[in-house]
């Protein structure tokens, strides 16, 4: 199961540099328990977990009514393996050995479906401001603003909540992850990096609330 578990922590540390937040457990019945009580975007749930395989996982996970969308991991191949997977209601499926590039473009695709089917749009529109979350872009007017993965994530959480106070400790849990235990200041060092890339007055902090995105006058 090393093998497993270096491939999680890899998985992990990759998907952060990307801008998402992740939680790693290595526990069948421990990550059932997460997902359960978590509010997730996404689960990679790998089939070759101790405690409870991944297909219990998933088949539990639906049981229970969760519909967060579930991509599967396994080292098997063979049609029988990938119906089962899809039969307990993954949402998708990669067997290793896959390139990461690969990995990352199924995690986008099964976001951008969720939104969509949701009814989100994956482009917000917020006065000349225009935040792409699909294809992790950003317009002020005509000018494309780089961000860095950080930068993109902090900005998502605010232009998807326009116009609402979101709290410093939202920001963390959402953009870093549960068990983040650096300096909770990291919050405000994006937060002036955004107002230097985008406008100043973009961004308002609510003392003592959180910062709230809004359009100037």
């Amino acid at each position: 199961m090393e093998d497993e578990k270096r491939l999680a922590v890899s998985l992990a540390k990759g998907l952060t540099a990307e801008g998402y937040a992740v939680d790693v457990v290595h526990d069948g019945l421990e990550g059932l328990h997460r997902a359960g009580e978590g509010t997730y975007d996404l689960v990679i749930l790998d089939i070759m977990l101790p405690g409870l395989n991944g297909y219990r996982v998933c088949a539990a996970l639906r049981a229970a009514g969760h519909d967060v969308p579930i991509l599967m991991l396994t080292a098997k191949d063979g049609e029988y393996d990938e119906a089962e997977g899809l039969d307990t209601g993954a949402d998708d499926y990669l067997t290793k050995p896959f390139s990461y590039v690969v990995l990352v473009a199924r995690v986008k695709a099964l976001l951008r479906r969720r939104a969509q089917g949701a009814g989100a749009s994956p482009v917000h529109v917020h006065g000349d401001l225009k935040v792409d979350t699909a294809a992790r872009r950003v317009f002020l007017g005509e000018r494309e603003v780089t961000l860095t993965a950080k930068e993109f994530a902090v900005l998502e959480q605010l232009v998807v909540r326009a116009g609402q106070v979101v709290s410093k400790a939202e920001i963390l849990e959402h953009v870093w992850d549960f068990a983040y235990e650096g300096d909770p200041n990291i919050v405000e060092v994006y937060v002036s990096a955004l107002r230097r890339k985008l406008r100043a007055g973009l961004i308002r902090t609510v003392r003592g609330a959180g910062y709230r995105l809004e359009v100037e006058r």
